[in-house]
């Protein structure tokens, strides 16, 4: 566990075991990442997607989840749903194309998850594709550390 200070507040940071994180960062470097802060995590034709820590931060308290349906088939940068919080509403978007498998319902029932576990627990879709190809194409963690520390 990583503790940060701020303020007279202590924040902890408790790294998930699901993730791998690199000695300096906060970021995942087992995923992809778009410019737009969604995250990809390729499990051979399974894309497990969320947003990032950074996007989490940056929308503050996130209130309201809502994705596609499952069954629902999207094309690479299309809508998957969208995030609420208290600032903004925020779409979700796909690198890929691909049919949704999995909704984190978990996640529409408890929207602070995708706040408090961006990276576990607050996932939001899982999308099956014949092609994950596309995802070479996006970011690693480092580079999206870098652009967005």
């Amino acid at each position: 566990m990583r503790v940060l200070h701020a303020g007279h507040a202590v924040l902890a940071m408790i790294r998930h075991p699901a993730n791998e994180i690199g000695e300096n960062m906060s970021t995942p470097t087992d995923r992809h990442y778009t410019d737009s802060h969604e995250w990809f995590l390729n499990d051979d034709s399974t894309i497990t997607i969320g947003i990032t820590q950074h996007a989490a931060d940056e929308l503050t308290d996130i209130t309201f989840v809502e994705m596609l349906p499952e069954g629902t088939v999207v094309e690479a940068g299309g809508v998957l749903g969208e995030v609420e919080s208290v600032k903004t509403t925020s779409e979700i978007f796909s690198a890929i194309a691909g049919e949704i498998i999995e909704v984190n319902q978990a996640a529409a029932d408890d929207p602070s998850l995708v706040n408090s576990d961006p990276y576990g627990s607050g996932w939001l879709v899982k999308i099956s594709t014949a092609d994950s190809g596309p995802l070479n194409d996006l970011m690693d963690g480092a580079t999206y550390e870098s652009k967005h520390a």
